[in-house]
C-alpha cells in the first residue's frame, strides 16, 4: 500500500523521477521533511490510541509554531493521516512521510 502525504508546499506528492542534474536537498528542505515526518508520525500515535481528530486538531491548535505556515501544515498532514485508513505504526508513517517528502523536494529541483 502507498501511502500520500500532504508536504509543505500544500501538494501531493507524486512519483517522480530523479534527474541525473539534480542538486541536494537545501538544510531547510531536510528539516521541513523532519518536521512533517514527525507531525505524521504523532498524528498516527494519536488516531490508532483512539483520539478523535477533533481532539488532535485542539492540540495543533494550543501548540505554538515557528512559522506561520506550519500550523495549517500540520493541520493538513494530521487530517490527511486520519483519513487514511492505514494502520502502519508511527514510525513506519515517519518513515515513508521522510522518503516521499525527500522525493519530492528532490523532483522540483
Amino acid at each position: 500500500m502507498r501511502v500520500i502525504l500532504a508536504i509543505t508546499t500544500g501538494c501531493l506528492l507524486a512519483t517522480a523521477g530523479i534527474g541525473a542534474n539534480a542538486r541536494p536537498l537545501t538544510q531547510n528542505d531536510r528539516q521541513a521533511c523532519k518536521w512533517g515526518a514527525q507531525i505524521a508520525a504523532q498524528a498516527q500515535q494519536a488516531k490508532l490510541s483512539g483520539i478523535t481528530l477533533y481532539t488532535a486538531r485542539k492540540k495543533l491548535q494550543a501548540r505554538k509554531f515557528a512559522k506561520p505556515w506550519m500550523r495549517m501544515t500540520a493541520f493538513g498532514i494530521t487530517e490527511q493521516t486520519y483519513n487514511s485508513r492505514s494502520r502502519l505504526s508511527p514510525a513506519a508513517i515517519s518513515k515513508t512521510y521522510q522518503e516521499q517528502c525527500v522525493q519530492h523536494a528532490l523532483a522540483r529541483r
